[in-house]
């Protein structure tokens, strides 16, 4: 992650920005923009806002994406004093860790800059080392429960409820796309995909405010709807080339497999049955196993459909590359009937995050 870290500077005076980029770029990658242009899609590291007069309404906006994601920044203000409270330069619409007149010494400036660089690097190589320790856990959760399922043994439902809770909290602290970006470095797809679409749960659930026991629900009906697979042959879930007829039925079999599975478990909520069962039927009701249409799908079931498609469109499969979010975009609208719209566009927010087309 660090890697690619940089510093962005937001200012409408060209010549002292250039002068602190300089001084940053001893250390660190460093990106000037002014106030009229648009960000960057990747997340800074922590960002300086030059405060100059006549600025505070075009500031508004990069003030609201940073209440909304913060990150650790520096503002200079037109105020002599450097008062957050001087509302007049909009100072009080970010959350700054540090608010300097714009007349300071750059070299004072520089210091305060370097400072918030070290400590957010520390932060951040942190948050990466907990990110893997989580990945690594989640992985070996979702391998036992599907070696338990294959070998026809009971799963441990305390083991798929931590593994959800492992997710949620990758997911809420280092956000979707840096946990697809872990999750990613193993190898074994079925569970690669498990972990994909457990953690498009989880972002989905927060962007949409469910509550802590809906968004749990949520989260690991995501991370058991492929359960099912665990009963299919190797050869045909990895098959590099179009799947026969007969395959076909025996790879669609999975819902089926998966719901029978778990209701013998004795233990697994209804609610997270019916997904495992139903996540391939359309609201058309042109899906499988048993042609749902309409409100006879439950809400928990299309959330998890989008999730599951929009992961299986974007990740490498056994025969193809993966696509760009833009084009599984295109051919998630396509489906027309078959796709809850108004979910569909709740998800956008976090299919921009996971694509990086907005900072995440």
């Amino acid at each position: 992650m660090m890697r690619d870290a940089f510093v962005l500077i937001v200012s409408d005076r060209p010549a002292q920005a250039a002068g602190l980029a300089r001084g940053i770029e001893r250390v660190m990658a460093c990106t000037c923009l002014d106030f009229s242009s648009p960000l960057p899609q990747r997340r800074p590291l922590a960002v300086v806002i030059d405060l100059g007069t006549g600025t505070a309404a075009r500031a508004e906006a990069l003030a609201a994406r940073l209440r909304e994601r913060p990150l650790p920044t520096l503002v200079l203000t037109g105020d002599p004093t450097g008062d957050k409270r001087a509302g007049a330069d909009g100072v009080e619409a970010f959350a700054a860790q540090a608010v300097l007149p714009a007349a300071t010494p750059r070299e004072t400036v520089l210091a305060r800059i370097l400072e918030m660089i070290e400590g957010a690097a520390r932060a951040t190589a942190a948050g990466a080392r907990r990110l893997d320790a989580r990945a690594e856990a989640a992985t070996g959760i979702v391998t036992d429960l599907f070696f338990r399922a294959s070998a026809d043994r009971r799963l441990r439902s305390e083991e798929a409820d931590r593994g959800t809770e492992t997710v949620l909290a990758a997911v809420s602290e280092s956000g979707i796309r840096d946990w697809l970006d872990v999750v990613w470095r193993h190898d074994a797809q079925v569970y690669q995909h498990t972990l994909s679409v457990a953690g498009y749960a989880a972002s989905f659930g927060a962007e949409i405010g469910l509550g802590k026991d809906d968004h749990h629900r949520l989260t690991k009906a995501a991370l058991l709807h492929d359960i099912g697979k665990s009963r299919i042959p190797a050869p045909i879930l990895n098959k590099p080339n179009g799947l026969n007829p007969e395959e076909a039925a025996l790879m669609r079999s999975h819902a089926v497999l998966g719901a029978e599975l778990l209701r013998a478990q004795g233990d697994i909520e209804a609610e997270i049955i019916d997904v495992v069962r139903h996540h391939h039927e359309k609201l058309d009701g042109s899906g499988y196993p048993d042609g749902l249409a309409g409100a006879e799908i439950a809400d928990l079931v299309r959330m998890v459909t989008i999730c599951d498609i929009f992961s299986a469109l974007t990740e490498r499969r056994a025969y193809r590359g993966p696509l760009a979010a833009t084009e599984a975009v295109r051919i998630m609208t396509g489906m027309r009937g078959q796709l809850d719209r108004t979910l569909l566009n709740a998800f956008a927010p976090v299919i921009a995050r996971s694509a990086c087309l907005d900072w995440c």
